[in-house]
């Protein structure tokens, strides 16, 4: 089973909802946590602004966006048929690929926002690049996301129509030696739990 490019993209997006989240905090200028957000006087009518933003459009896009990749994701991973049985020999857990996704993290504390349209637009051609790498090499499903999900990833020692391999696994649960239902995508095994 391999990926489309679309879906594949939208769990590569999902895995930056929290970047999404850590610009739209900073999109909020200081003056609007200092106001009340509904006001009730006689001049006001019980005027709320429900919209701290300085820029709604951009935040609430890529928030909606990651938002709706995360869930996306989610439930697809629900969905995945295991057409196959492996016997599971040896395994061991993969400490987590959260690297790959640290530096966009940091950079966005070194000045991105939605006010410059011109480190944004930077920082989109950087996010395609990493969408390019992560889909070529079949990185896709080493999100850290997942790990909210209960999925973790491990390298296994497997036997499959008598062979013995080493593959890395993507796993729903906790996995143990033995008997185990399967499915593979991109370069990825993944186990039902």
């Amino acid at each position: 089973m391999q990926f489309q490019i679309i879906p594949g993209f939208l769990i590569f997006l999902g895995s930056y909802l929290p970047l999404a989240i850590i610009l739209a905090v900073q999109d909020i200028p200081s003056l609007w946590w200092a106001r009340p957000v509904c006001t009730f006087n006689e001049a006001s009518a019980g005027v709320c602004d429900f919209n701290p933003f300085a820029n709604a459009s951009l935040s609430l896009t890529f928030l909606s966006v990651t938002g709706g990749a995360v869930l996306l994701a989610w439930s697809s991973l629900k969905k995945i048929s295991y057409p196959f049985t492996v016997e599971v020999r040896r395994f061991k857990a993969i400490p987590n690929e959260v690297i790959n996704y640290t530096f966009p993290y940091v950079v966005s504390f070194m000045g991105i926002s939605y006010s410059d349209p011109q480190k944004l637009l930077g920082f989109g051609v950087f996010l395609l690049w990493m969408f390019a790498i992560t889909y070529k090499s079949g990185q896709i499903l080493m999100n850290p996301l997942l790990l909210i999900f209960g999925w973790r990833l491990y390298e296994v020692t497997i036997v499959i129509n008598g062979l013995e391999r080493d593959v890395r696994v993507l796993g729903s649960g906790l996995i143990s030696n033995g008997l185990v239902s399967a499915q593979t995508i991109q370069d990825f095994y993944v186990f039902k739990g």
